[in-house]
């Protein structure tokens, strides 16, 4: 076999282009060719491809922190430690719906709250 290297490694940050509004923060899911834009509400785990370095507006570069690791991610709603979280709208997270990607390490009294996440 010939030798192989990735075109991204996991654990390295990469960039894509906005497809829409980005605030820095939230979790991102492709939305198109090297596009990205805000996670959904209870997104399928495996459609999640990072978090979003910085706020973008549509058509600029966005740094993309792949889902491996801990993230300080925006709540958006309470959730407490231990609590398993998925997606809500406008890529934040809570502890509701059926798809999780990662666990609180740290609580959320309220949506906008800042929450230490595993993935």
């Amino acid at each position: 076999m010939a030798d192989y290297l990735p075109k991204i490694d996991a654990g390295k940050p990469f960039t894509a282009i906005a497809s829409a509004a980005i605030t820095g923060g939230r979790v991102l899911t492709v939305s198109g060719a090297d596009t990205v834009a805000h996670a959904g509400a209870d997104a399928v785990a495996a459609s999640l491809i990072g978090v979003a370095g910085f706020d973008a507006a549509i058509g600029e570069t966005v740094t993309v922190y792949p889902l491996r690791g801990v993230h300080k991610l925006t709540a958006g709603a309470a959730i407490a430690a231990g609590a398993t979280v998925g997606t809500l709208a406008a890529g934040k997270v809570d502890d509701a719906g059926t798809n999780r990607f990662g666990i609180a390490l740290t609580a959320a009294a309220a949506d906008g709250d800042v929450v230490e996440v595993i993935c």
